[in-house]
């Protein structure tokens, strides 16, 4: 999820024979990811690509804005950091260097 080439490895090595990788995080469009043809093929492994979890965004939306209301959906613990908009380069440049995941940008 955390568009982490390091992350998607690890991931992939600790799904089980016959299981499913799937990813939604985008790293940069450079990086590369050297999958062994051999592990998927004799393991039976499974890699997927998901968008917003395959949602349909004016169904799904306002479902997950309520379950947060509710306080069954805890997105707070996902932000790493508020920051001011003039710090919108330095955002970008902590999640380019994997130092932040999410980043709430406040005005």
């Amino acid at each position: 999820m955390a568009g982490s080439i390091h992350a998607m490895e690890l991931a992939y090595r600790i799904t089980r024979r016959g299981g499913t990788t799937t990813t939604a995080g985008l790293p940069h469009p450079d990086h590369r990811w050297p999958l062994q043809h051999v592990h998927l093929t004799a393991k039976e492994r499974t890699i997927k690509g998901s968008y917003i979890g395959s949602c349909i965004p004016s169904r799904d939306i306002p479902r997950y804005i309520t379950l947060y209301q509710q306080g069954k959906l805890p997105i707070d613990r996902l932000v790493n950091d508020h920051i001011a908009l003039a710090e919108i380069n330095l955002g970008f440049d902590r999640l380019a260097f994997g130092q932040a995941v999410r980043q709430i940008i406040v005005m």
